[in-house]
């Protein structure tokens, strides 16, 4: 997977200092001061600045997690609503906490401990889940509920920081304080934060994506918090910094998030596709850069494909649309199909432009791609369906494509979507090995393949829309070339 490696690498920028040497220095920092130096951890009581600043930031940081997990949900990608729960974990219950250390607003108690380790824990288990792949079964779970979670996760913190304001004796009752209780959430917090940053930092190494660097560094900084939280004294200097490392988690991830997902260009046209209506200028306009830029690179490699990926989204969203599914599948379809051949980054040139007929080892190659994007595109994050475009839009309803073999209805319906507007329009595309051929033989093609290499209903549905408009076949890529020659994000690859 070199040529993923590389066009993930294309897109660097500025500073490549490993999270584990940033960690690690971190760490040495706080033992010179509170151990090696305790001249220097001198005490600062200063509970009025403390609140302002602490509240300030949690405030701010609720406000930033709400709108990241929002986000998440529309790029319908469960890495960003997992880092959003994270934040909304630890800003609004940091909130309790500054009020509880202040004597605010809340009775000095215990509060601030169970409170403290509470948010941390749960914050620690969102990166958790952020660090593992898409179709982990214990993401795939929390995927079924995505819509609902920031909403769920907002009022779950809501009341626990309302039973902290009003009823704090009641969380009294937490034998947080006990260095049993104390020991054992700080151990689990570390492992889950530590396995997140170990796994996004191996992900770095490999694809080279902004947001897998940032999300490495921050988890590694709230690990860090977390053993300064049980082993700093209050109000020393070196209780001070966990809350520098806690502004620094924050700031780190969102510059991740926002390099990886936003578009340099224009953050106005970014967030005006975020909440389009459209399915394709949806998933079009809020495809990742970085993931643009592996496509296009594929693209450089075969110029014969130019704009393969753009068309197929819009034949496979049009056929959707005939077929009566929902606006959440097909923006699915959408951004599935514009990625459903990124593995062939993975193809040498030599295969991707030969003109003659593939031999055995040379089919094997190809016949890798699926596997290959779906790996590439379940560590950045995408969903389910999306990740079942990539893989199986080569299988074939008797059972006889690649890569599992899968037949009739066990082949997922976006993926048999997709099938069927990526032959078509590799059928009617020039190819370094064959001239394009006509819509009326591409059309006869996908007729004599019904129930062999297509699902029945998909080809009728195409039959159908293509009987209201006879020049179906004919204004989409022009369209899609439209597209591309606007963008610098174009995309292709063969198809079929």
């Amino acid at each position: 997977m070199k040529g993923i490696a590389e066009g993930g690498a294309g897109l660097r920028r500025g500073w490549n200092v490993r999270p584990t040497a940033i960690a690690l220095v971190l760490l040495a920092f706080y033992g010179i001061l509170r151990y090696g130096v305790p001249a220097w951890d001198v005490e600062w009581v200063a509970p009025d600045v403390y609140f302002r600043v602490v509240t300030s930031v949690a405030l701010l940081a609720t406000v930033l997690g709400a709108a990241v997990g929002v986000a998440g949900d529309r790029l319908r990608n469960l890495k960003v609503i997992f880092v959003g729960l994270a934040f909304l974990s630890l800003v609004g219950l940091v909130t309790l906490h500054a009020l509880s250390s202040s004597g605010v607003w809340v009775p000095a108690s215990r509060a601030p401990v169970a409170v403290t380790l509470g948010s941390v824990l749960a914050a620690s288990f969102w990166l958790w889940l952020s660090g593992l792949p898409a179709d982990h079964p214990v993401v795939a779970a929390f995927g079924k509920w995505k819509s609902a979670l920031v909403p769920i996760w907002a009022v779950v913190l809501f009341a626990f920081v309302m039973t902290g304001v009003w009823f704090p004796r009641v969380l009294d009752r937490i034998p947080a304080d006990h260095p049993l209780v104390e020991g054992a959430v700080t151990a689990v917090g570390l492992a889950f934060t530590v396995a997140a940053g170990w796994s996004y930092e191996r992900s770095y190494r490999f694809f080279r994506f902004p947001i897998q660097r940032a999300m490495a560094t921050g988890c590694y900084c709230l690990a860090v918090l977390q053993i300064v939280m049980v082993t700093s004294q209050q109000w020393r200097l070196s209780w001070w910094m966990s809350h520098l490392l806690l502004l620094a988690f924050l700031i780190v991830a969102v510059i991740g998030i926002v390099r990886q997902y936003g578009h340099e260009k224009s953050l106005t046209n970014a967030l005006r596709a975020l909440f389009a209506a459209d399915p394709f200028r949806r998933v079009s306009d809020g495809l990742s850069p970085y993931v643009q830029n592996l496509v296009e690179e594929t693209e450089r490699r075969d110029p014969h494909i130019a704009g393969h990926n753009y068309r197929v989204a819009v034949y496979a969203l049009r056929l959707a649309e005939e077929m009566g599914l929902e606006r959440e599948k097909l923006r699915a379809l959408g951004q599935g199909a514009l990625v459903h051949d990124v593995g062939k980054m993975d193809v040498p040139e030599h295969i991707l432009n030969k003109k003659g007929p593939l031999t055995p080892e040379e089919r094997a190659v190809i016949e890798r791609h699926p596997v290959t994007g779906y790996d590439l595109c379940k560590q950045l994050g995408f969903m389910r369906e999306e990740l079942e475009v990539i893989r199986h839009h080569h299988e074939r309803w008797d059972g006889t494509g690649y890569p599992d073999g899968l037949s009739g209805e066990d082949i997922p319906l976006l993926a048999r979507i997709a099938a069927v507007a990526d032959v078509y329009d590799a059928l009617t595309s020039d190819r370094s090995y064959r001239p394009a051929w006509r819509p009326e033989q591409a059309m006869e093609y996908l007729k004599q393949e019904r129930g062999k290499q297509f699902d029945p209903q998909c080809v009728d549905a195409w039959f159908r829309m293509c009987a209201r408009d006879p020049d179906f076949g004919e204004p989409a890529p022009r369209q899609a070339r439209n597209v591309s020659t606007s963008r610098s994000g174009t995309v292709g690859n063969a198809g079929g």
